[in-house]
């Protein structure tokens, strides 16, 4: 009981209207007490933990995560100790990025193929004036084509290109010559057969070697950037830059922060994306200075909430009718996909499409949306 306390006090210091054992709906309620202890060790992994192994739920996940994570949402400030760690390690290695793509990415199709859309696309949608997941996914790409500019014939180079959905779509729609980078050997091979994709390379962007140097028309990064890790920024955009031709266009599309941070969530990190975080502007602006000018910023993070619904209710109705993913999984899976779309509510997780080009386009692009 008096961890119990220690917690009820220190929620009410933090403005967090959660009754523990309380009758409202987002109210938690505690079924082991040993929860108390693992969220006085860590707020985060004690939450995620706790809900992954069945100590604590609530009848309203989300609105229970809007009133838990509010306070600390806006809050970039790393502890001293992963301060200190993240200035001597660099967490996003080669070996480590690789790791961490087969972490996320390597789970199982049948989970992403229930829950995304034909084109299999895994990043925010575009939500305007479009009432499904499969309208919006295409209306993201199709806008995305529209910033590249593509003609026929281009050489494009899609950095991070998940299952390949976007590359068919540029091919079959533009007839433009597309190369992909994976580190995922599951999307690498998804991406060949499903799509016929067979310029899908399994390479990190660091390591493509000289012959592509300033081989392409286009370059386009979706939902890549997230997991570069923020010491290696500078050299994603120096990476871009040096296989982008001078007259070229880079379309990059990543989920971003309202502060800097140099350290991941450790729930996060442990279960979903390890080695990930979100950039800032001032990271942005400081990695691509002197390599690229900025011809647009677009910012669309509600869209990245409705179809973080989309996901939680498909893979919901996905879980019910399997025996695969034991109840933890699909525990921790609904904490995902629920916190984060509570993040883009709260204005605290922002979606951005930032067009750039080596060296200016004459006379300007205008906006596309």
């Amino acid at each position: 009981m008096q961890l119990q306390t220690i917690i009820e006090y220190l929620g009410r210091r933090k403005g967090i209207d959660v009754r523990i054992n309380g009758d409202r709906p987002h109210d938690i309620q505690v079924h082991d007490p040993g929860f108390y202890r693992r969220l006085l060790r860590s707020y985060s992994l004690g939450m995620g933990e706790g809900y992954m192994d069945g100590m604590w739920s609530t009848g309203d996940l989300e609105g229970l995560l809007r009133r838990c994570l509010q306070p600390f949402e806006r809050s970039g400030n790393p502890s001293l100790l992963s301060a200190v760690q993240h200035v001597f390690f660099n967490r996003q290695t080669l070996l480590k990025s690789t790791q961490a793509a087969e972490h996320h990415y390597d789970i199982g199709n049948d989970l992403y193929e229930a829950m995304l859309d034909p084109y299999m696309q895994y990043s925010c949608a575009y939500w305007k004036d479009i009432e499904t997941l499969e309208e919006a996914q295409r209306a993201k790409m199709a806008l995305i084509c529209r910033k590249l500019r593509l003609q026929p014939g281009l050489a494009v180079l899609d950095i991070g290109c998940g299952f390949g959905g976007l590359m068919k779509y540029m091919r079959d729609e533009h007839g433009v010559h597309v190369t992909g980078l994976t580190l995922s050997k599951e999307q690498q091979r998804f991406a060949n057969e499903r799509f016929g994709l067979d310029s899908v390379l399994f390479c990190d962007y660091r390591k493509l070697d000289a012959r592509y140097e300033h081989s392409f028309d286009r370059v386009v990064s979706v939902g890549m950037l997230e997991h570069v890790g923020y010491k290696n920024y500078p050299d994603f955009f120096r990476s871009a830059r040096r296989l982008l031709r001078d007259d070229g266009i880079f379309v990059l599309q990543t989920i971003g922060g309202n502060v800097s941070v140099t350290r991941p969530d450790d729930w996060v990190d442990r279960y979903i994306f390890p080695n990930g975080m979100t950039p800032s502007i001032a990271q942005l602006g400081r990695a691509m200075e002197g390599l690229f000018v900025m011809e647009d910023w677009h910012s669309f993070g509600p869209s990245y909430a409705r179809t973080l619904d989309a996901w939680h209710h498909r893979s919901q109705v996905f879980f019910r009718g399997t025996d695969r993913y034991p109840p933890r999984f699909q525990r921790m899976w609904e904490l995902y996909l629920v916190g984060s779309k509570v993040a883009f509510d709260l204005r605290s997780s922002q979606l951005w499409q930032l067009v750039l080009s080596p060296r200016g386009v004459p006379g300007g692009l205008p906006r596309v949306d």
